[in-house]
């Protein structure tokens, strides 16, 4: 026995040389064929093997196959695959192979959408990859799948469906400019961006980059934190489709599909998606539904002209978590975290009240035209539209507090509309309303914000040898429709409201009728934009400039008689300049720096005086001065990147309701700066680690004292803000993650992330703190991490190919308060909370045909 082992190893050992003449290495690098991109993580596989590897941060590959001629596909998410015929007689080297997007018009896209290339742009940037949003996306909601980018604090703050907010470097989303195809989407009345609306956004992003700071956007934008761009999938080059269905925790059930019909030989291309979510929500009481489309036609004119038409929308309903509560009444209540007090049960059914319902169907429409003029030169121009519905319910009338909670202790004011288990009682509300002898005294109105919004973008660029110049011009109309209209009676034969001047105090109202408030919000936005980009191998630079009118009116079908409804046109003139510099210091290490000044209008409900049509003439213009220094460092297995920033918030619009009056509070200055850290490595070819660390200091700078005046200008009174270096609330200061992705197994992939949160304060008013005693910081709320995991299996049905996909959040069921509003003591005793999701699950399969 002995003997026959001792000639086994020898012969191997004699073998060995041979077996290592019998192998070749094949190498290479792969990059996108439009920009030179390198491509990370692109599979590289011999055909009907499973001999291969993945790309190296630099889009590098090697590895060894035996003597002989070989089929190498390579292959990656978003692009098309590309095969080529390898006859190895010892080593190879493939030089770089150019992969083509599996989108007919991306590079189009990609640059009206102002997508940069790292290391060339002196921009602060991370890039989210369209693979890490299919493979970890899985049950979150969308601004989730940044959790992995320094400086951004994600939650899903009540838990409804499309209810997570999203801060990057402190702002909040009205601070953030969000682009769709290059089109600015952020509500163009007070700038933020509301996720449910976009809730099937996730199941036709393309792209996804996070640029932090200033950006590269060249529209005038309120990105003070930075811009979110996101690319909605066009028209697929390849023929084929996919279907999807998925599940997971408190009954969420997911289907999509997808199917084109690639380019065909007359030029044109069509694609269509659709899907449908629904589920209970982790949450009590957060039962939702939700649809979504995609689809996109496009021609091919000839090689100079391409004509795209793209329409998606997500028409959803879903309850929803209105009020905070303290840690002990969470602890008291027999649902613990989950617990929802904004509901109660009509005809056996979940019914939610009072900002806690919302109903909305926002879809975009755009014409696109992209004309290559010469070989340096394009002209893109973007016609659009989005004619939104819908709205929010609440509790309206006399004895509206029926069904209304009152924030922040969350105590009803009437105990006897609540039954026995703390739910609403309709019914009792219901009798109420039925013995009245002059109508309902308790209704539902429907809060309206219906919009249309119409826009046109484009964009002229040129190159002149290292020169690159763009200009264009960005114009919107925006029609905003606020009303409340009634929805439910509760029981009432009509419902009496005085609040319309234009017809009679005793007229019954019945359902579909206006009450409380109905009026147009109205902005005009004519913008210009330019920008200068010099382009040498080892540097480059920027500078971009932009100019808009911006114009408010407001139109008020309640206060005013005919005639006499429509404010004048107030013009605004925002502004601003920008300007970076990059260094290339030698092959792996480049430097960039960049800093810029933003003059921004106020937001539209600043600008008129207690909800009337009279201006706010005290009404200032935001300024924001910031600057930033980066560094970056790459190799073959190993990509670093470091900023500092430094960004001055001045003269924040807040206009305060006091005695009945209104005050414009001037001199609200906050600082934000930080350190940003975030890096890859590929140590070895199936394995990928991903890591980031943000330290921030974000704080109000000054102590503010403010007159109040009324509507004749008299004095009122004098009022003071103490909040010099308190710190801002709402995202987490520091943070730090770290991913791990690691094929186990030929197409068994695994992935586990870790998000760790720290100093974070709770949310408070700053205009509360009005005596300096008041001048403390707000709660700290404790740190926290999570660790999430995601796992997918590729494998055949027949000849389709199939990818199974599974998820685990908060695997170690994690308790900890993702959102807070100060209490009076400033502590965990007094203030009101949010707690973050438990562990939840999902699983789904993809099918491609």
């Amino acid at each position: 026995m002995k003997r026959t082992i001792w000639c086994t190893l020898l012969m191997l050992l004699f073998l060995a040389p041979m077996l290592t003449l019998g192998q070749g290495v094949i190498k290479g690098i792969i990059v996108d064929s439009n920009n030179g991109n390198p491509l990370i993580g692109a599979a590289v596989v011999v055909e009907g093997t499973t001999i291969g590897t993945s790309t190296s941060v630099d889009g590098s590959f090697n590895f060894k196959v035996p003597i002989g001629k070989h089929v190498i596909k390579f292959s990656y998410v978003g692009y098309l695959d590309f095969e080529k015929n390898v006859e190895v007689t010892g080593d190879v080297d493939l030089g770089t192979i150019k992969l083509s997007p599996s989108l007919v018009d991306i590079e189009e896209v990609l640059v009206t959408a102002s997508f940069v290339r790292d290391r060339t742009t002196p921009v602060a940037v991370s890039t989210i990859e369209p693979k890490v949003i299919v493979e970890k996306l899985g049950n979150k909601e969308f601004p989730e799948i940044l959790k992995i980018t320094p400086s951004v604090y994600a939650t899903r703050t009540g838990g409804g469906f499309g209810d997570s907010r999203i801060y990057l470097r402190g702002f909040d989303s009205n601070n953030i400019g969000v682009l769709i195809n290059g089109i600015p989407v952020n509500d163009m009345e007070n700038g933020k961006v509301y996720w449910s609306n976009w809730a099937g956004l996730s199941d036709v992003t393309a792209n996804q980059q996070v640029q932090r700071g200033l950006g590269a956007s060249k529209l005038a934008l309120s990105s003070v934190g930075g811009t979110i761009n996101i690319i909605t999938k066009s028209t697929d080059a390849q023929k084929g489709g996919s279907y999807y269905y998925g599940f997971g925790n408190d009954g969420f059930r997911k289907q999509n599909f997808t199917v084109s019909t690639g380019l065909m030989e007359n030029g044109w291309a069509v694609t269509v998606s659709g899907g449908y979510t629904t589920g209970n929500g982790y949450v009590q009481a957060t039962n939702f539904e939700g649809y979504s489309y995609f689809a996109n036609i496009s021609k091919k004119i000839n090689e100079k002209h391409t004509i795209t038409f793209n329409a998606f929308g997500a028409p959803q309903w879903h309850n929803q978590r209105n009020n905070k509560h303290t840690i002990q009444e969470f602890r008291d209540n027999p649902n613990g975290i989950k617990w929802n007090s904004d509901f109660g049960y009509r005809n056996g059914q979940i019914y939610t009240t009072g900002y806690a319902y919302n109903f909305y169907h926002k879809p975009q429409m755009s014409l696109n035209h992209y004309w290559k003029l010469n070989d340096n030169s394009m002209l893109t121009t973007q016609i659009y539209a989005s004619l939104a519905t819908g709205g929010g319910r609440r509790v309206y009338g006399q004895n509206s507090t029926w069904l209304s909670r009152q924030f922040p202790s969350g105590l009803p004011y009437d105990v006897t509309a609540l039954t026995q288990e703390g739910y609403y009682d309709y019914d009792w509300v219901i009798q109420q309303n039925a013995a009245a002898m002059n109508g309902s005294t308790c209704i539902i109105a429907n809060a309206v914000n219906d919009h249309q919004w119409y826009g046109a973008l484009s964009t002229f660029t040129t190159n002149i040898e290292s020169l690159k110049l763009t200009a264009g011009f960005d114009g919107r109309f925006y029609n905003g429709v606020h009303a409340y209209k009634i929805d439910d009676l509760l029981g009432g034969k009509y419902f009496l409201d005085n609040k319309n001047i234009n017809r009679p105090a005793s007229q019954p109202l019945y359902k579909g009728d206006y009450v409380n408030y109905h009026y147009l919000g109205q902005v005009l936005w004519l913008g210009l934009f330019a920008q200068g980009e010099y382009i040498k191998d080892n540097y480059s630079g920027f500078l971009s400039m932009a100019i808009a009118s911006n114009n408010y009116r407001r139109v008020d079908y309640f206060q005013y008689e005919p005639g006499n409804r429509a404010s004048a046109w107030h013009d605004f003139l925002p502004w601003n300049v920008k300007a970076g510099f990059n260094y290339k210091v030698y092959g792996e290490h480049n430097v960039f720096v960049n800093g810029g000044y933003i003059k921004r209008a106020p937001i539209f409900s600043n600008s008129f005086l207690n909800n009337t049509n009279t201006f706010n003439d005290g009404v200032k213009y935001e300024r924001i001065i910031t600057a930033e220094l980066g560094y970056n460092y790459a190799s073959r297995i190993f990509n670093v990147k470091v900023n500092l920033f430094h960004t001055q918030w001045l003269d924040k619009g807040l206009v305060k309701s006091l005695s009945g009056q209104t005050a414009n509070i001037l001199g609200i200055n906050a600082l934000h700066q930080g350190v940003e850290i975030e890096g890859i490595v590929k140590p070895i070819s199936k394995l990928d680690i991903r890591g980031m660390f943000s330290w921030g200091d974000y704080r109000w700078s000054d102590d503010v004292n403010f007159k109040l005046y009324n509507e004749n200008q008299e004095l009122i009174g004098t009022y003071n803000a103490y909040i010099k270096n308190v710190h801002v609330g709402n995202s987490a200061q520091v943070s730090a993650a770290v991913s791990c992705n690691y094929e186990i197994l030929p197409k068994l992939k695994i992935g586990a992330d870790v998000n760790w949160y720290a100093k974070n304060y709770a949310d408070f008013d700053p205009t509360t703190r009005t005596t300096p005693d008041s001048k403390q910081d707000a709660w700290r709320m404790p740190n926290y991490y999570t660790i999430d995991l995601d796992a997918n299996y590729r494998f055949k049905i027949g000849n389709l190919n199939a990818t199974l996909y599974g998820n685990v959040n908060n695997l170690l069921n994690t308790e900890y308060i993702a959102d807070a509003t100060d209490g009076t003591n400033h502590d965990e005793f007094t203030s009101y909370v949010f707690f973050g999701f438990g562990r939840t699950w999902s699983t789904g399969l993809r099918i491609n045909f």
